[in-house]
């Protein structure tokens, strides 16, 4: 066994850092070592095992945690591909690879130290100068730490070590009632020593099972209501379910107590999906552009050679179904695959697909799941249990064995652009991944990004097209409503145009479903002052408060940050505050005012709490149980919902006034998902979309279905500014909390990009972010565009050494690869 191993830590550092291999220790290229760095412990994946001994002293590895590798040797070159074309420290690529974190449990623990036991024998002499500073509580609480720990250590006198045996911080903070401050403050005066013991955990889910032994005795009524439960179920209940009946909960402690009731803890078994399964699709007869689709998929997999297809079908043209024939060929060939979803809120829809197809071959992973619920499902993927995999963006890292299909559904979507470091794109990985393993990869979208089209229009994928719907449904009819005349013709602001709630009454009435589209959360978007003209702004964002009426607060969308609902203006004391906007809460309000005996749900970040709370809103919309789903852009993206025929779009349209010159093609794309739910079972659907902007070419477009056309007329803009798919594109943001820092070192880096040229690479900046400043942080910002990425990624590596060399922190400057997002 060589002496050293290199480690890729998750830490911001572009470097893997060497330790030293004890005697008795066997690491393995790919796994997973547990390391001292700096003051703690950390986990990290051995990239490499040599001889070379480093010219500083180096420390020795703590634990091996794997005998055989996490990621193998494709998944390292592919993380290593990540690290280089992203420039991100590979220890965080590596982290993000693997949803391991419930596998590994921090913990700090505290012991008292030679300066403690003489501030606690001596009577504060050592210390009385600091703790004088303390109030009463926090001394005496200083000395119940002081109490505690040296209890742990009987024998220990001032002879004793230094230290004695640690506690870990959660027994110490629940014996003293000590906060961290006082423990932190303890630490600095040396009274104690901090310690990091973390370590290695056992991550599988465990549930608690009550098993009735006996019913005799004499029970009293809430001990015979248990006692009837668990007989009723057959002597056996989940420890939740029995805490659920009205009943004390130590009546089921008694019953333990007594013998007649015991706890076991089992594994507990993982739902794929709590949504209603639809019918099998892949038992419906494929159209002939379906079964064309289908014979190209299926002949680029037995090739066993790296293909890509763009798979262009129009909403409701079927395409679900040629991913899971697609699929169903890979599993009866005994080989592997992965379908990357963009939203969570479709992977249950889609889940309930695949585990009625291929039953318990299915894994499911994305950020929803619990860290004990993820590792389960990369375990089962890992072992081979599970074949097909389904879930968001990380999905695409999923240990399959011999990929042999990787399909990105609705690969247009941003979604899939990661937004903190390693700011990967999973269709790109995707497709990355699918070339290192001569797999398929198969991009499919009713609105294809300009870059996937263009690719495919140059060759690069096969242009796969499904110009129909299934069934030969036609696309639903949209009409276009001019919010400016309707101004005009009712003298008032309207939210609901008078078209759009007649056409819903008329669907109410024929006992038909709707759905209404507004992209903005919340009730008011803005709460203005009429007297001094200023708006509530978050404390931590140049961004307006939005005014939450049913939970009674404003939020800021960005950070977080709660305030008061305010009576008067915060500035000037006015009570002539207005709130302004309309957002989707207000949207439900007014619709229940209008049709006060339809069934109306919400469906946006607000009402869904976890997954069961979109599962249960999508069952109840199939099942017919609501009239009306109000929602934003969650609501847009591929639900297949037969009942609904008519689609309202309110305001769907103000992206088109933000600084981003993606801002018409992501409006075509989502005034066309969201028409695309109308007229999916055998009632004809339409569309009413509402818009100011009824002349601009995205809506145009949009209205007759025309990606051709839209995508023709955007490319020529694109062309003429040198906007991707024409050149590759980066964003690098300079962030700081203090705002004369942050001009300094957006200054420092400007001056750098002017003073070296860099040929065949066109900077824009530094400027003002247009979201100046975001949880905190001051921002500025400069745009870079190349026709070479591989020049545009040497300007970037050596702006960073730059920035390094000038003492500019590396987690204060981001370099965003393939931007999508300009704020």
């Amino acid at each position: 066994m060589p002496d050293f191993c290199d480690v890729a830590l998750p830490v911001p550092l572009d470097m893997v850092f060497t330790y030293q291999v004890p005697a008795e220790a066997a690491p393995v290229v790919g796994g997973r070592v547990l390391v001292p760095f700096r003051l703690r412990r950390m986990t990290g994946i051995v990239v490499e095992l040599h001889g070379r001994k480093p010219s500083v002293k180096t420390k020795s590895i703590l634990r091996v945690l794997d005998v055989s590798p996490v990621l193998d040797q494709q998944l390292l070159r592919l993380g290593r591909w990540i690290a280089d074309y992203y420039l991100a420290p590979i220890g965080e690529v590596f982290r993000t690879m693997l949803p391991l974190n419930a596998e590994f449990k921090r913990s700090i623990a505290y012991s008292i130290a030679k300066e403690g036991r003489l501030a606690l024998h001596m009577a504060g002499v050592s210390g009385s100068s600091a703790r004088s500073r303390r109030t009463p509580d926090e001394q005496a609480a200083e000395f119940r730490v002081l109490d505690y720990l040296a209890a742990q250590d009987p024998a220990a006198q001032d002879s004793a070590p230094d230290v004695a045996s640690p506690v870990r911080e959660e027994t110490l903070r629940s014996a003293t009632h000590a906060s961290k401050l006082i423990l932190t403050g303890m630490v600095r005066k040396k009274w104690i020593a901090r310690e990091d013991v973390s370590n290695i955990q056992d991550a599988t889910r465990k549930i608690k099972i009550a098993l009735l032994k006996s019913a005799e005795g004499k029970l009293n009524r809430n001990q015979k209501q248990l006692v009837e439960t668990l007989a009723a179920s057959g002597g056996r209940v989940p420890v939740e379910t029995l805490q659920s009946i009205d009943v004390p909960r130590s009546t089921l402690g008694t019953l333990v107590k007594r013998g007649l009731v015991e706890i076991i803890e089992e594994t507990a078994d993982f739902t794929i999906s709590r949504n209603n399964p639809r019918p099998l699709r892949v038992a419906f007869d494929l159209n002939p552009a379906q079964q064309a689709a289908l014979k190209r998929l299926r002949e680029a997999v037995d090739a066993q050679k790296f293909a890509g297809m763009l798979l262009h079908g129009v909403t409701g043209s079927g395409k679900t179904a040629v991913y899971l024939a697609g699929m169903r060929s890979v599993l009866e060939a005994g080989r592997s695959a992965i379908l990357l979803v963009p939203e969570i809120g479709l992977t249950p829809a889609v889940a309930a697909d695949l585990h009625q197809t291929f039953g318990d071959e299915v894994a499911i992973l994305h950020s929803a799941l619990s860290d004990k619920e993820r590792a389960q499902q990369w375990h089962r993927i890992k072992s081979g249990e599970a074949r097909m995999v389904v879930g968001t963006r990380s999905a695409v890292f999923a240990p399959v064995s011999d990929l042999a299909l990787v399909i990105v559904d609705e690969e247009h979507d941003s979604s899939y652009k990661q937004e903190e470091t390693p700011r990967y794109h999973a269709r790109d990985i995707a497709v990355v991944r699918a070339k290192m393993a001569d797999a398929v990869v198969v991009l499919g979208s009713a609105t294809p990004s300009l870059e996937s089209y263009y690719n495919a229009k140059k060759n690069k994928y096969a242009l796969v097209e499904l110009p129909d719907r299934v069934e030969q449904r036609l696309l639903p009819e949209v009409e276009i409503i001019d919010m400016r005349q309707e101004f005009q013709e009712t003298g008032q602001e309207q939210v609901i145009s008078r078209k759009l709630a007649a056409e819903i009454k008329e669907r109410f009435d024929r006992k038909e479903q709707v759905m209404v589209l507004l992209n903005r959360r919340g009730y008011s978007p803005v709460v203005l002052c009429r007297t001094c003209g200023e708006t509530l702004q978050c404390q931590n964002c140049a961004i307006a408060l939005t005014h939450h009426k049913r939970e009674h607060k404003m939020v800021c969308h960005y950070c977080g940050y709660v305030a008061p609902v305010p009576k008067a203006c915060v500035h000037c004391g006015s009570e002539y505050v207005y709130f302004l906007g309309t957002g989707s809460e207000k949207l439900e309000e007014l619709l229940h005012g209008m049709f006060p005996q339809a069934r109306i749900a919400r469906l946006d970040r607000d009402t869904v709490r976890g997954q069961e709370d979109f599962e249960r809103t999508l069952n109840a919309l199939s099942e017919g149980e609501l009239d009306c789903l109000v929602g934003t852009q969650m609501i847009a993206k591929g639900h297949d919902i037969h009942g609904v025929t008519l689609v309202g779009v309110v305001g769907a349209d103000s992206a088109l006034g933000l600084p981003d010159f993606r801002a018409a093609e992501r409006t075509f794309q989502l005034l066309t998902q969201v028409a695309g739910r109308a007229g999916r079972g055998q009632s004809p659907g339409k569309v009413v979309l509402q818009t100011y902007f009824q002349d601009h070419y995205a809506v145009q477009y949009a209205a007759r279905h025309d990606f051709a056309g839209f995508y023709e007329k955007e490319l020529r803009f694109r062309s003429w500014m040198h906007y991707p798919p024409f050149s590759a594109l980066a964003n690098v943001l300079i962030r700081s909390d203090k705002l004369d820092q942050a001009l300094q070192w957006s200054g420092t880096l400007g001056k750098w990009f002017e003073q070296n040229r860099h040929d065949g690479v066109r900077v824009l900046g530094p400027a003002a972010a247009p979201i100046l400043r975001l949880k905190r942080d001051y921002r500025y910002h400069f745009v870079l565009k190349s026709p070479s990425r591989e020049k545009l990624n040497a300007t970037l590596r050596a702006m960073l050494a730059y920035a390094a060399a000038h003492k500019i922190p590396r987690t204060q400057v981001i370099a965003d690869v393939d931007a999508l997002w300009l704020m």
